[in-house]
């Protein structure tokens, strides 16, 4: 596991004190649905509840058993004694480890959907803050048009509420017991007692099950926390991009309590976008991750073990290292430096070019075909990359444009605040608006 990186509360619901008291708990659910239906006497439930595991004692009978279940029954039946009969009652392990994996399920995605919630809380003040914030915008890495950092990071919140949703949908996808017995025929145990068994552990049975819960709720699960350890790798990557020593639009926090204060043990100068980086190589495990998952939907017949394995894995490392990576993440938004001179001076890295597209479109509006204008255009954009001199002199002084746009015609085009008009209107459709954040909606 990568305990690394856990923390706590995510920790805690993988810790084998709470996987097995979740086995208990489902145990003595069941059993107390068997005293409902009149199977057990309703005298024996008060010692039942009473039953511990002993984890050390687990441990040495599962180095005789080699069953985690049956050591884990063994432990159990030694802390209650002769009511010890009941547990386990017509059930088999899929039973009791597959509804107890989805409570555990359960609380991590409680988790999760509160650390994506704290995030959107962070990003959405930043974006806010930053709407009329100018910078470049780039594609395939090189100059466009002008865009805003505010614009940039509202695109996050948005993807992130996405997230949010998908995060839901697949508690409620996990939110599912079975006891059914051995393959899902209830020859042993009733769908009263999987019913009465599921309420009590707040679960829903599942509609239809065999030895186990089917794993495409498992794989949709996983999928979701690749997705948005994918998003997070994304922003990541821009702030990496951005932070680059040519670009230093934004930085990392930097030498701050909490934060990064050594670059390089060579270079002393160094500042490293170390977080990001870290943020991006572990949204590559838990793809893999989802990658394995998806293959645990194919098992045998009606379940064998091949699953198991690695579900002791993913399960707990997946969710440890998102949970880990979500708060990295809204850690380095709250202390983001940025640099608006920087993007300013950026902006005008290219002499003008970025306004290409609008002469272009003046050009045609006068009257010249779309080709024409595009090769006014291009041809002068070229002699502005070639001798890295102003585009608009070299525009105002071409004979194919001389006469069908004014000077101050095209004075006006070369206006930044042009490429704001819309932005009110993004953010109002997103529900992004001051008075909405400072009110911690």
């Amino acid at each position: 596991m990568i305990e690394r990186y856990s923390r706590p509360a995510m920790k805690k619901v993988w810790s084998d004190e709470n996987k097995y008291s979740k086995w208990l708990d489902v145990e003595i659910a069941v059993c107390d649905a068997w005293a409902e239906v009149g199977i057990i006497p309703r005298t024996a439930i008060p010692k039942i509840k009473m039953a511990k595991c002993n984890l050390k004692r687990m441990e040495e009978i599962l180095a005789e058993t080699r069953h985690d279940m049956t050591a884990f029954l063994g432990s159990v039946a030694e802390s209650i004694g002769e009511e010890s009969r009941y547990i386990h009652l017509g059930l088999t392990s899929s039973d009791v480890w597959d509804t107890a994996t989805s409570l555990q399920l359960v609380e991590a995605s409680d988790i999760l959907i509160k650390d994506v919630k704290e995030l959107i809380a962070v990003l959405a003040p930043r974006a806010i803050e930053h709407k009329y914030t100018l910078m470049i915008g780039r594609t395939h890495g090189v100059h466009a048009e002008p865009i805003t950092f505010g614009l940039k990071i509202a695109l996050w919140v948005e993807e992130m509420r996405r997230n949010l949703q998908r995060l839901n949908e697949a508690k409620k996808i996990i939110s599912v017991g079975k006891i059914s017995g051995a393959v899902g025929t209830y020859a042993t145990v009733t769908p009263e007692v999987e019913q009465i068994t599921c309420h009590k552990l707040g679960l829903e049975p599942a509609p239809i099950s065999n030895q186990v819960v089917q794993r495409d709720r498992h794989a949709q699960f996983m999928t979701t926390l690749a997705i948005t350890a994918a998003s997070l790798e994304k922003f990541a990557t821009e702030i990496r991009g951005l932070q680059r020593t040519e670009v230093h639009e934004v930085e990392e926090p930097f030498g701050t309590p909490g934060f990064v204060t050594t670059g390089s043990s060579a270079m002393p100068h160094k500042r490293n976008p170390e977080l990001s980086e870290r943020i991006c190589g572990l949204a590559r495990l838990i793809r893999g991750y989802a990658l394995t998952s998806l293959e645990n939907v194919a098992l045998w017949h009606e379940r064998d073990i091949s699953h198991s394995s690695n579900e002791r894995l993913i399960f707990p490392d997946g969710c440890m290292a998102l949970d880990y990576i979500l708060s990295i993440f809204t850690r380095i938004m709250k202390g983001l430096q940025i640099f608006p001179k920087r993007m300013k001076k950026n902006l005008e890295l290219t002499k003008g070019l970025l306004f290409s597209q609008r002469v272009m479109l003046a050009l045609i509006d006068k009257g010249l075909s779309r080709q024409k204008a595009y090769e006014i255009v291009q041809r002068n954009a070229a002699k502005t990359w070639d001798e890295n001199k102003s585009f608009l002199n070299f525009i105002k002084a071409d004979p194919d444009v001389v006469g069908v746009l004014s000077p101050e015609e095209l004075e006006k085009i070369f206006d930044y605040q042009f490429y704001l008009m819309h932005v009110d209107e993004v953010f109002l459709r997103l529900g992004l608006t001051k008075n909405q954040w400072q009110a911690g909606i």
